[in-house]
């Protein structure tokens, strides 16, 4: 039989400290640093390999929009499993075939918060994609730091998606202070970074996204509504696999 290479998504895997640091992000943005402390490995070393994932278009990186000097470092989920299915494929057709989806009437009831900074549109349109996602059977909320109002643009994304969020109101943490959350999410890099700590407890995750709040062009403000709106689908629906069934 003629020798046939694996995939070269493979070898990226077979690789200890790619694979950490694939675990890691599959979860939450993290900083360099906060990699480093997690996997407890040369700043040198996790930088070049995130470096290797950066040009198979596995990782991306932005800077945080709280002071722009810190580099968060984010896992596009998507393209890794569009990869890893592939990979499967390379061996036998039937591996490449889809996941089944998570039967959310089945997820242990569980509370979780999302937090950005005004409450106006990240966390608003993550609050009613879960909710919608699971069909009811999640307890969730957003608030912020610096609750304002939801935003127009906002209202209009998610009904395009057929969510209706209308009804949703900005909060502030101190409103939800004293509640307990299984996961408190921040959307925000500002969120994150001047709040390091949240009510309720739980695990905390952060998905980091550009405020589409901030763009003046109405037709661009829109698009990145509308592209944010996709990648917290994204996000969710590989965060509802995770949580645990009855």
């Amino acid at each position: 039989m003629e020798a046939v290479q694996p995939p070269e998504f493979i070898k990226l895997l077979a690789n200890d400290l790619r694979w950490g640091l694939l675990k890691a992000l599959t979860i939450s943005d993290f900083q360099v640093n906060e990699l480093v402390a997690q996997l407890q490995q040369p700043m040198n070393l996790v930088s070049y390999h995130l470096k290797k994932m950066r040009e198979d278009a596995l990782v991306t990186t932005r800077r945080s929009e709280a002071d722009g000097r810190d580099v968060y470092y984010s896992l596009d989920l998507n393209r890794l499993r569009q990869m890893y299915l592939e990979a499967g494929m390379a061996l036998h057709p039937a591996l490449g075939l889809n996941l089944p989806t998570t039967d959310v009437s089945r997820l242990q009831h569980q509370h979780i918060l999302f937090v950005c900074t005004h409450n106006s549109a990240r966390s608003q349109m993550a609050e009613g994609l879960l909710r919608h996602l699971s069909q009811g059977s999640l307890d969730v909320l957003s608030a912020g730091s610096r609750p304002t109002a939801v935003h127009p643009d906002a209202i209009r994304t998610m009904a395009d998606f057929g969510i209706d969020i209308s009804h949703q109101q900005s909060r502030s943490l101190s409103d939800v202070e004293g509640q307990p959350f299984d996961y408190v999410i921040t959307v925000c890099d500002k969120a994150r970074e001047v709040c390091p700590t949240f009510p309720g407890g739980g695990t905390a995750i952060h998905w980091g996204f550009p405020d589409p709040v901030v763009i003046q062009d109405s037709g661009e403000r829109m698009a990145v509504f509308e592209r944010t709106a996709y990648q917290l689908k994204s996000r969710i629906a590989y965060f509802l696999s995770t949580l645990p069934s009855v």
